[in-house]
């Protein structure tokens, strides 16, 4: 892939940009392998991605006028970057900008300016589903051009027909993050359906998704394999997000609980369960470490889907003496999968596969199955 804004140096965000595919495919197996020098670890195929339009958002960061917006980075000037032709933003998302930019001048919003922090409106993330139907994000840092938004809201419905969900977003402080904690709907509907892997998840605005939606099928499908393979009884998913693992591990007899430390995440969850029809599955918003410790009886097998951090000391120790049998780990950090893994002696990796999440970039997805092979005693199971 070839990028104009790389090459120019006007964006260096995709580090690995102009290095052949192929290559970078080869390049994250082989750190993964190396990180993860597991004797009987078989490795499945690689799940390869599309090189370019592969995200399903676009987090643009908003500079220049009213009349001129900016949407896409800031530069060294902290002057903005207009990124509307960015190569790897799939393109439902990527086809909104324009009208999501005509937007922001007809309604008068002005773009936040770091070096005087003056303006309002700091950030619009626009999310794609596999069918088209689109999410806008409007981060504001108040609530005084919410009358403003809402009156120009019908004519931007009406040039894009697929958008089904727009907020705003707070965002008062001045700090280096992309939201705030307070969320306001302007559509009557608040979720955007995300069909994938057989299922069709709900996200609301404030929902984890991950980035590349093809490759988050494969791996849902991949870890749903795992599972239904091992057919246990009872199933955690921990950090579960809007709940794909847990849905797709779902099955006749199973019983499968999702907890996730994001409320606005838990509700997206719940909401698919109630609307697909499983009762089989229930989700809790609280700290996964937390309730793990707190539970007093243990699952079958455990699925763990956790940020770069990974799961810590704390989890790590406390699945390597629970005596469950089986832990599925699905990690977007190899290197702290691999420091996981170490505090786990008892949990041998027998399974592995790389997902290329992030084309054009040095991240990576893993995951891998992890099996007992030192069968230490645990609390009843339930």
């Amino acid at each position: 892939m070839r990028c104009a804004y790389f090459d120019a140096g006007t964006c260096l965000s995709c580090t690995l940009m102009n290095v052949p595919y192929a290559e970078q495919v080869a390049a994250k197996e082989e750190r993964c392998r190396a990180l993860l020098p597991h004797p009987g670890l078989r490795w499945e195929p690689t799940v390869a991605s599309r090189e370019s339009a592969y995200r399903n958002k676009a987090k643009m960061v908003v500079g220049g006028t009213v009349a001129a917006p900016t949407l896409g980075i800031l530069d060294e000037h902290r002057a903005g970057v207009d990124l509307r032709g960015c190569g790897v933003i799939a393109d439902a998302p990527s086809a909104t900008l324009p009208a999501v930019a005509g937007f922001v001048t007809r309604c008068g919003l002005v773009p936040y300016d770091v070096r005087t922090r003056q303006g309002e409106l700091k950030y619009v993330h626009v999310t794609g589903s596999p069918s088209g139907e689109l999410m806008v994000r409007f981060v504001l840092r108040s609530r005084n051009q919410l009358g403003v938004l809402r009156r120009h809201l019908p004519a931007l419905l009406g040039e894009l027909p697929a958008l089904r969900v727009v907020s705003v977003n707070l965002l008062p402080e001045h700090k280096a993050v992309v939201e705030g904690a307070e969320e306001i709907v302007l559509t009557e509907q608040g979720t955007l359906r995300m069909p994938l892997a057989g299922l069709e998840l709900d996200l609301r605005p404030q929902s984890f998704f991950q980035t590349n939606s093809e490759v988050a099928a494969a791996l849902y499908e991949q870890v749903g394999a795992w599972v239904d393979e091992l057919d246990p009884g009872s199933v955690w998913d921990l950090y579960c997000g809007v709940g794909g693992f847990a849905l797709r591990c779902a099955g006749p007899g199973r019983r499968v609980t999702g907890i996730e430390l994001s409320a606005e995440a838990v509700e997206s969850a719940r909401s698919t369960a109630r609307r697909t029809g499983r009762p089989d599955v229930t989700f809790h918003a609280g700290d996964a470490t937390a309730f793990a410790r707190a539970a007093g009886t243990v699952p079958d097998l455990v699925v763990v889907n956790p940020p770069r951090r990974g799961i810590g000391p704390e989890l790590a120790h406390w699945l390597q003496d629970s005596g469950i049998g089986h832990v599925v780990y699905s990690s977007c950090n190899p290197v702290s999968l691999a420091a996981d893994l170490a505090r786990m002696p008892g949990l041998v990796p027998v399974r592995g596969r790389v997902f290329d999440m992030f084309p054009q970039t040095g991240h990576v997805e893993v995951a891998v199955l992890l099996e007992r092979r030192d069968r230490v005693p645990g609390p009843p199971t339930g």
